[in-house]
């Protein structure tokens, strides 16, 4: 009888012991741990969510968000080349609770504020079809008023949260756009279909579901010729000042070859010498300090503006397309309209000239 309730009393001890140790061992000492990287790492002052963040974070939660997106790039290559840098231990200091997620359904968003405009953001939790065609992400329009461009005050608090994901990353540590280096082989006309017919539209022209709650609008691939340098180029860096993102894991080159298909060549003649001479000179006194004397985007004004100006070796809009930019401008663009400064011969003739820089 002793003998047995001695061995009561040692399996006794022996699992309060072994349950001491494993509270020391993977609740303690892991939580010091992690103390420590973050004290050794974290940059000096690190930014704190301000009033608005932690509002749309706290929807963010009740929305149940974090069920379907991680908050947690791995140091794996198919996360850092989709995502990328894998996340620092001092990043989520101030979560609490986290919401890193783990099921990785859509998404993760550890750098989201770095990728998508607020109009982007908006249409997407309006409509998340309208943007990404086979998306199964859930709408959210008791957000807004009815629309997309009428938000409330939780679908801007959520924005606002989304666009400071990554923020205070990219200050301390600014990230280098990352290429596609392996996967397997995509099809342009599908990439397409997947990732930017939402916004473009299936056939290019600019009128994608999502359009219309994007400021300023898709380009029109059909009224645009591009060299294949300048569509990778776009899609590694998205264009700044507009909801066109960079697209990070996709086949670029498979992708510039869809979009450049597009393109309805015009058949025009060439303008006489005197349209052209005047041509020249509109552009000189009018259109250079943004878009350079040659052309290329890279005027005197064009790091003043908050869109980069077109560049014009790259680029080369259909002759209607020039002129309607040149009369009406273009919105949510720093690029004006000009009937009332020019005439109808000075709109033509420049319109034709700035047709001449592409390469």
């Amino acid at each position: 009888m002793k003998s047995l309730r001695m061995s009561y009393l040692v399996a006794g001890l022996g699992g309060v012991g072994f349950f001491a140790m494993s509270v020391l061992l993977l609740g303690v000492w892991p939580g010091r741990v992690l103390e420590e990287e973050t004290r050794r790492t974290s940059p000096k002052n690190p930014l704190a969510l301000t009033v608005s963040e932690k509002r749309g974070r706290q929807i963010y939660a009740r929305e149940g968000c974090a069920y379907c997106h991680t908050q947690q790039i791995r140091q794996l290559d198919a996360d850092t080349v989709r995502f990328g840098k894998s996340t620092a231990v001092w990043e989520t200091q101030f979560d609490y609770p986290h919401l890193w997620g783990t099921r990785r359904i859509g998404p993760d968003l550890s750098r989201e504020g770095s990728l998508h405009s607020e109009d982007w953001q908006l249409t997407h939790l309006y409509s998340p079809q309208a943007v990404v065609p086979d998306s199964v992400m859930p709408a959210f329009p008791a957000l807004f008023d009815g629309a997309p461009d009428r938000p409330l005050q939780g679908a801007r608090d959520v924005v606002t949260y989304l666009a400071g994901l990554g923020y205070a990353r990219a200050l301390a540590e600014p990230e280098i756009a990352l290429k596609k280096t392996s996967g397997p082989p995509a099809n342009g006309d599908d990439a397409y279909a997947h990732n930017c017919a939402g916004c473009h539209g299936p056939h290019g022209e600019g009128d994608g579901p999502a359009a219309a709650g994007l400021s300023p609008k898709p380009a029109n691939l059909v009224e645009h010729e591009y060299t294949e340098a300048h569509v990778i180029t776009v899609l590694e860096r998205g264009i700044r000042g507009s909801s066109m993102q960079a697209w990070r894991g996709l086949p670029h080159h498979d992708i510039a070859h869809t979009v450049r298909g597009f393109y309805r060549p015009v058949r025009e003649p060439a303008p006489p010498p005197a349209i052209r001479d005047l041509g020249k000179q509109v552009y000189a006194d009018h259109c250079a300090q943004c878009h350079g004397e040659n052309g290329d985007g890279k005027g005197s004004a064009a790091p003043e503006v908050r869109m980069a100006p077109t560049d014009f070796t790259s680029e080369r809009p259909t002759p209607a397309e020039t002129l309607r930019a040149l009369r009406q401008g273009v919105a949510g663009t720093p690029m004006a309209p000009w009937n009332t400064k020019l005439s109808e011969a000075e709109l033509s003739a420049v319109a034709y000239y700035v047709r001449g820089f592409y390469r």
